[in-house]
């Protein structure tokens, strides 16, 4: 795919796009691209702003099934505080994105390389190498953790990794999954993660690892056995989330299930 050619996720968000577009400076336009990835940003920090709601209301019904089954545990606590780190996350790549295109840079397509393997080379005689003094690493990514790192952190690990691997690691934090979405946004995240350089495969092994470890804590709540969160038809995810994630989220009050 050309440089000139259509963003991933522009086309299929247009439609709820600003009026005027957003500027970076005066005479300079915002790059395609990143204001589609800015708009993607903004549906997500609504979502799991009215998450966070959500979770405070619905934690303790049978509902929180379909919710908790996302994140892989009913553990209120530590479901919160996922949320939280996945909307710092959000805030951190909407900054990251914001100062990119105050310079007019656009972000680039990752697509996957072929894989070249390297001639033989006759090896030099070894020389003993010098020591070298160790610098402080940043701790490895862990979408099980319930650590909510500063600001100054993720805004470090946002400029470091694709923005392709962020939205997957923010739609881990938020638990997004496509039932929870529109059409048009489950087609948008896909893209992003396509053509930034996420890997579906590694968020499809996290999600089915969670789902296994939910099960598994849920054959020991009786309480939470009436509600089947195996059935993930979009109108049931209406009735637990109140919307779909793409869709404006409501400005009532978020009600207690009967």
């Amino acid at each position: 795919m050309s440089a000139t050619e259509a963003h991933p996720g522009e086309a299929t968000l247009s439609q709820n796009a600003p009026t005027d577009p957003p500027k970076d400076r005066v005479g300079t336009a915002m790059p395609q691209g990143i204001a589609a990835l800015l708009q993607l940003v903004r549906i997500l920090l609504g979502h799991g702003r009215r998450l966070v709601e959500t979770v405070n209301v619905k934690g303790e019904t049978p509902q929180f099934a379909s919710i908790g089954v996302t994140f892989g545990t009913h553990n209120l606590p530590n479901v919160l505080a996922r949320i939280q780190r996945g909307i710092l996350r959000l805030l951190a790549l909407e900054t990251y994105l914001r100062k990119r295109a105050e310079k007019g840079r656009e972000i680039p397509f990752l697509e996957p390389r072929a894989r070249q393997v390297p001639a033989a080379t006759p090896q030099p005689d070894k020389v003993p190498a010098e020591p070298k003094i160790p610098r402080k690493r940043s701790l490895p990514y862990n979408p099980e953790s319930i650590r909510i790192p500063t600001m100054e952190e993720l805004e470090a690990e946002v400029r470091r990794t694709s923005v392709g691997r962020t939205i997957a690691r923010i739609c881990l934090d938020l638990g997004v999954v496509p039932a929870f979405c529109t059409g048009e946004m489950g087609n948008a995240l896909l893209q992003v993660l396509e053509f930034y350089g996420g890997s579906l495969t590694k968020l499809f092994a996290i999600r089915r690892k969670r789902e296994i470890a939910f099960q598994k804590e849920r054959d020991m709540r009786p309480d939470t056995w009436t509600w089947n969160w195996r059935d993930m038809r979009k109108e049931r995810m209406r009735q637990v989330l109140g919307y779909l994630i793409g869709e404006e989220p409501p400005d009532d009050p978020i009600a207690v299930p009967a």
